[in-house]
């Protein structure tokens, strides 16, 4: 049902809710609210535009709120109805956090009710979505990041509600394991600590002295809780992303006030080490690969294989898109959470996010940004599924780093101008 709606910056935005079932296989049990804002432009409210739906990165991230018809929503905006999904368990679709998964039970029901957001779940989802907004009409879907996982699911089990697809950074392999992913992006991420570090020489030693420094005191941040050394090596986790590196350093740099580490760097650090307004992202970040297996901590292990990453290296390397036991001890937002996880680390019964056999026949064009040197997505897997799924054509490039889509509407526009070169 719509919920809401308001114009703005010559943009209609409505909002919508409808439920949708917890287990998708159980449709007649419990049910949670699924959350969706469509755009149109104002002067085309009235015209039979075709659907876009935006599949958010992550996991566990709300969809993009636009204020204004700026970046690529602005030139979706020019040929679509742009419908902005909360995923489920984010945003305003019956969000999972440290308040509201308690309320599920013990900790083997917590771990059971999260079995039920991933990608599969995503999809049947959409595909309900879709049906609400436009009957038996097909949609196009731009995945950008964990989206593009969410393509290749959605293009495994649901194909027929799809015009076409298209991914930004985000063609994942449908074959990896996590330790398979991260054997490939600790080298990159390493990568990515040379190339900030060519750039801001003076901070390596700056980060390893404040590495040492929070080895030796007991730092807390704004809301408590004791800064560690590791969870600041985590800063890294933006390096892939062009915006990241002069913010990086402008953080740094203002680090020490004397002898002590300052409240504008603790804030600052606070702001990007909470997981507060997203902690699915931990929970999932390597749930997201698991099919048939249990990961069992694969970040943390593929860590301790690094002496290069260890924490008290002089020539210190920050952490990529990890995440460990240890942020579930000391994050707040992750602490509550924490049995859970363990159990859902361990668990192997995983079914299957993708149909191979399916995706080598895919009909569906698919039309994907692969980023050279992409921290997140590492472009070996990427390039294998190019060769794996049908109908796929690539668009590599060394011009962007993973946040190329949010960098500039150019991404969009490129993928738009090849699809509408195979009419």
């Amino acid at each position: 049902m719509i919920v809401g709606t308001f114009r703005q910056h010559g943009v209609v935005y409505t909002d919508h809710v409808i439920d949708v079932p917890l287990d998708h296989t159980n449709p007649a049990g419990e049910t949670i609210q699924l959350f969706a804002r469509e755009l149109v432009d104002a002067a085309k409210a009235d015209s039979a535009l075709p659907r876009l739906l935006y599949l958010q990165g992550g996991p566990g991230g709300k969809a993009v709120r636009p204020a204004n018809r700026g970046g690529f929503v602005g030139r979706a905006l020019d040929d679509y109805r742009v419908v902005l999904l909360d995923q489920r368990g984010t945003g305003r679709s019956t969000p999972v956090n440290r308040q509201t998964l308690p309320q599920c039970g013990d900790t083997a029901a917590q771990a059971g009710y999260l079995t039920h957001f991933r990608a599969d779940s995503i999809v049947a989802d959409a595909e309900l979505l879709r049906r609400y907004l436009g009957g038996d009409a097909q949609w196009d879907t731009l995945g950008q990041s964990y989206g593009g996982f969410v393509t290749l699911t959605y293009l495994s089990y649901a194909p027929e509600g799809i015009r076409r697809a298209f991914v930004t950074g985000g063609l994942s392999s449908p074959t990896a394991s996590a330790a398979d992913v991260y054997r490939l992006t600790f080298d990159r991420t390493a990568e990515r600590n040379g190339a900030y570090f060519a750039r801001y020489p003076d901070d390596r030693p700056l980060a390893a002295r404040i590495a040492g420094h929070l080895a030796e005191h007991d730092v807390r941040l704004p809301t408590g809780e004791r800064l560690s050394p590791r969870r600041f090596q985590g800063l890294g986790v933006g390096l892939g992303q062009r915006s990241s590196f002069d913010a990086l350093h402008f953080l740094l740099d203002e680090a020490f006030v004397g002898g002590e580490l300052s409240d504008t760097f603790l804030a600052g650090v606070q702001a990007e080490v909470s997981l507060a307004t997203r902690p699915l992202y931990a929970v999932f970040q390597e749930l997201i690969y698991n099919q048939g297996a249990a990961s069992n901590w694969a970040a943390e292990r593929e860590y301790r294989r690094r002496e290069n990453f260890a924490v008290d290296n002089p020539e210190f390397l920050f952490t990529g898109e990890t995440y460990h036991p240890f942020h579930f001890a000391e994050d707040p937002a992750l602490v509550p959470l924490a049995p859970a996880a363990e159990l859902l680390a361990a668990k192997a019964d995983w079914p299957a996010l993708y149909d191979v056999d399916r995706l080598r026949r895919n009909e569906v064009p698919v039309y994907a940004a692969v980023y050279h040197d992409d921290m997140y997505v590492p472009r070996e897997l990427s390039l294998s599924t190019v060769d794996l799924v049908g109908a796929v054509r690539p668009w590599i490039t060394n011009a962007y780093q993973h946040d190329g889509l949010r960098e500039t509407p150019a991404v969009l526009d490129t993928l738009l101008r090849m699809a509408a070169e195979d009419r």
